[in-house]
C-alpha cells in the first residue's frame, strides 16, 4: 500500500529517498479504508491529518446555509487531501471531505509530518513543491473564478483534469467550476462542438 506513496515522493523531490527515510515513512503513515460518503472531515472537527489518496476518490466542499454543497477541491490517486487551515491552525474545519468512491489512504498528523520533515530530504523538499504548486493553483483558480466565463473555465478543467470527467459527476463538476448543472451542459455541448 505504501508504494504509490514511496513513488509520489520519488517523483517530487530530487534527494534520494534512504532505506531508514522509507521505515520512517512506513511508520509514520497511517493505511485507512473509508467507504463512498463516509467522512474524513466534518465542518466543526479540527483537521487531524493529511492524507494521501492511493486508491479512490474524494471531495470537500461546504454547505450554505440553504442547504447547497459547494466543491471545493475534487481528488483522486496520488493526489492529497486535507482542510489546510486547519490542519496547520488547529482550528475547527469549514469543510466536509468524503469519499465518492471507496478510498484507500494513508495518513499523517501534523506532528508526524514535521517530524519526517525534519529526517527525510526528499519529503522536506516534496512538501515545499506541493505548497507551490498549491499556492499557483488556488491563485489561478481564483482569476478562473472572478475572470474567466464559463466556457474558459470548462475548457481549463477539462484540459487540466481529464481524468475527473469518468470520475466525478456532472453536478459535482459544475459546482467546482461555480456554475448551474444547465450551464455546464450547455458549455458542454459548445465545447464537444469544436
Amino acid at each position: 500500500m505504501y508504494e504509490p506513496l514511496i513513488q509520489y515522493i520519488r517523483n517530487h523531490s530530487t534527494s534520494p529517498l534512504t532505506d531508514e527515510s522509507i521505515e520512517a515513512i512506513t511508520k509514520l503513515f497511517v493505511p485507512k479504508k473509508i467507504r463512498k460518503k463516509q467522512y474524513l472531515l466534518q465542518e466543526g472537527e479540527v483537521c487531524k491529518y493529511s492524507a494521501f489518496i492511493v486508491k479512490g476518490a474524494m471531495r470537500q466542499y461546504t454547505v450554505d446555509n440553504k442547504g447547497v454543497e459547494h466543491i471545493v477541491h475534487l481528488t483522486i490517486e496520488n493526489w492529497w487531501t486535507l482542510d489546510r487551515e486547519s490542519w496547520v491552525m488547529l482550528t475547527p474545519s469549514n469543510y466536509y471531505i468524503d469519499a465518492w468512491e471507496n478510498t484507500e489512504l494513508l495518513l499523517i498528523t501534523r506532528a508526524d509530518a514535521v517530524s519526517l520533515v525534519n529526517q527525510c530530504p526528499a519529503f522536506n523538499e516534496m512538501i515545499r513543491l506541493l505548497d507551490e504548486r498549491n499556492n499557483i493553483a488556488t491563485q489561478k483558480r481564483l482569476t478562473s473564478s472572478i475572470s474567466f466565463s464559463a466556457e474558459k473555465r470548462y475548457a481549463d478543467f477539462v484540459n487540466c483534469h481529464p481524468d475527473f470527467l469518468q470520475r466525478f459527476p456532472q453536478h459535482l463538476i459544475a459546482s467546482y467550476l461555480g456554475i448551474t448543472k444547465d450551464t455546464l451542459s450547455r458549455v458542454r455541448k459548445q465545447y464537444q462542438k469544436r
